[in-house]
C-alpha cells in the first residue's frame, strides 16, 4: 500500500509580537474574567504594515514557502501541485484575491511552473483539509509530491473587535486570541514505514455550522468572527473527535492504546478547551492521552496553520525525536473534526 509523508516544513512568523495584555489595554471596557488565564494566549505575533515591508496573506505565505523548500530535497520545479489554504486572502495589501486562485500566484512565485494549483478553504481545517487531499493523490499515483501552504494575516479580525467590543459576553472575544503566520509543507512518497503519514480521516457536522462565522462586520468597515463559545467548547461538540476516532480503529480492530502515540496537536484556540479535550479523551478511550504540544501561549491562534507551526516549533526546540508518533485533531468552523497519525524521523526545522 502506498502512503505519503511529510518531507519537508517551513514557518515564518512576523517579527513584531503583541501582548495580551496590550492587547486588552486597547479595550474601551475590559472584560470581567481574565482573558490571558483563559486562553492561555500570552502573546501573538502581528505583520509588519510598514509601507517599505508590508506583510499580506500571500507575503507571509511566500515566506513560509522559500523556507520549507530550503530544507527539501525538491526544487520548486520539482513539485507537482500546489494547494493554497489560506482563510484570508490579501494580496497587494488591502485587496482580498478569490481569482486568479491564491495557489497559482504561489506557484509562479516559486517557479513551480509544472505544478497543478488549486485553493481551498475548510476555515481552521485548511492545513489538515490540505494534507488530507495530497496524501489522497499520492496514494492514487496521482502526483508524486506537492506542497500545502498557507499565510494566514487574520489579526484584522482582532482589530476589529478592539472597536466593537462593548462588555459583556461577546461572539467576538474569540478574535482578540489569533496570531499571524505563514506555514508550509512538503508531502511526498514515504518509502519507510518509520516516516510516514500513517492514516488521516477528516469529518464534519452540519449541527454546529453557524457556531463560528467570519463575515463583514455589520457595524464597522472591518471583517469580523463571531463565535458562539459555549456551542463550540462542550463536550457533545468536542466527542465528534473521540466517537470517529475510536469507530476508525474498531474498524481495524485496533484500540486508542494500541496505537501509541508520542504527541498529540490539537488545535491552538485555547488552553483550557486543549486541557478539557484530553481529560475528554483520557475518558472515552480510556487511556491516558499523550504528552500534549502547545505554542498557543506565544503565538496564539494561528487559524489554518496552527497544528504545523507546533511541529514547526517544537522541531527546532528538538523536543520530539526521531521516530516520534503524533496525533493531530483539528477543531474548526463548520464544525471540522478528525484525525491525522504520522511518524516524523526526517524533518528538520
Amino acid at each position: 500500500m502506498v502512503h505519503s509523508r511529510f518531507e519537508a516544513i517551513g514557518a515564518y512568523l512576523p517579527v513584531d509580537v503583541l501582548t495580551t495584555e496590550d492587547l486588552i489595554g486597547q479595550l474601551a471596557q475590559k472584560p470581567s474574567f481574565d482573558f490571558a488565564a483563559v486562553t492561555g494566549v500570552q502573546e501573538r505575533r502581528v505583520r509588519d504594515k510598514s509601507p517599505e515591508n508590508y506583510e499580506d496573506s500571500f507575503a507571509l505565505a511566500m515566506k513560509a514557502a522559500r523556507d520549507c523548500l530550503s530544507r527539501s530535497r525538491y526544487d520548486a520545479d520539482d513539485l507537482d501541485v500546489v494547494i493554497s489554504v489560506s482563510i484570508t486572502r490579501s494580496k497587494e495589501r488591502t485587496k482580498t484575491y478569490f481569482e486568479p486562485s491564491f495557489a497559482s500566484a504561489i506557484a509562479k512565485e516559486l517557479g513551480a511552473r509544472r505544478a497543478i494549483h488549486f485553493d481551498l478553504s475548510n476555515a481552521c481545517a485548511g492545513m489538515l483539509t490540505g494534507t488530507y487531499l495530497l496524501d489522497r493523490m499520492i496514494r492514487a499515483g496521482t502526483v508524486r509530491n506537492g506542497m500545502v501552504v498557507s499565510g494566514e494575516a487574520i489579526t484584522p479580525i482582532a482589530e476589529t473587535a478592539v472597536q466593537e467590543l462593548a462588555g459583556g459576553y461577546d461572539p467576538q472575544f474569540a478574535s482578540l486570541s489569533v496570531g499571524d503566520s505563514g506555514c508550509a509543507l512538503v508531502i511526498d512518497r514515504s518509502e519507510d514505514e518509520g516516516d510516514r503519514i500513517n492514516y488521516i480521516e477528516l469529518m464534519t457536522a452540519s449541527e454546529y455550522a453557524d457556531a463560528c462565522l467570519g463575515m463583514p462586520s455589520d457595524r464597522t468597515a472591518g471583517v469580523a468572527l463571531y463565535t458562539d463559545n459555549r456551542r463550540m467548547h462542550n463536550e457533545d461538540r468536542f466527542k465528534l473527535w473521540t466517537d470517529t476516532q475510536r469507530n476508525h480503529l474498531a474498524r481495524q480492530g485496533r484500540t486508542f492504546a494500541d496505537e501509541e502515540f508520542d504527541y498529540i496537536i490539537h488545535h491552538q484556540f485555547g488552553a483550557s478547551a486543549v486541557t478539557f479535550m484530553n481529560a475528554l479523551g483520557e475518558r472515552e478511550f480510556g487511556t491516558p492521552m499523550p504528552e500534549a504540544l502547545n505554542v498557543v501561549e506565544k503565538y496564539g491562534n494561528t487559524s489554518t496553520t496552527s497544528h504545523f507551526i507546533v511541529l514547526h516549533d517544537q522541531l527546532r526546540q528538538s523536543n520530539i525525536p526521531a521516530g516520534s508518533k503524533i496525533l493531530m485533531v483539528p477543531a474548526a468552523s463548520g464544525i471540522v473534526t478528525g484525525f491525522l497519525s504520522a511518524t516524523v524521523s526526517s524533518l528538520e526545522a
